[in-house]
């Protein structure tokens, strides 16, 4: 029996996902699964979709649906200009700095 939710969305129904569902799901990712991958994730996702189906169970009778969980702005800080690090300071803190350029050096991304 499928019931809605406060929003008026349809809660999920149990529903086993079998390796065929599993193979479904990561192709639309793109992703190639090996069968030991495709065990894993199946569970992993059946954990996953168990915890949602837990928390659409929750009654929300009176609470105001709202979009975000954070009210106003109290989480953003005023836009105020001040003196950044200097190079040298900058560079005590890498790991591999060339000091002598004034550069920090990195690995090669690229061959």
């Amino acid at each position: 029996m499928l019931k809605t939710s406060w929003y008026d969305l349809p809660i999920m129904s149990v529903t086993p996902l079998d390796a065929g569902e599993v193979r479904r799901i990561a192709a639309l990712a793109h992703l190639a699964l090996t069968d030991d991958e495709v065990g894993l994730f199946g569970r992993q996702l059946a954990e996953i979709l168990d915890y949602v189906r837990q928390i659409q169970s929750e009654d929300t009778t009176g609470v105001t649906p709202m979009s975000h969980a954070a009210t106003g702005d109290a989480h953003e800080r005023p836009d105020v200009p001040h003196a950044s690090l200097t190079r040298a300071d900058a560079l005590k803190n890498a790991p591999e700095a060339a000091l002598e350029s004034g550069l920090f050096k990195v690995p090669r991304v690229m061959a």
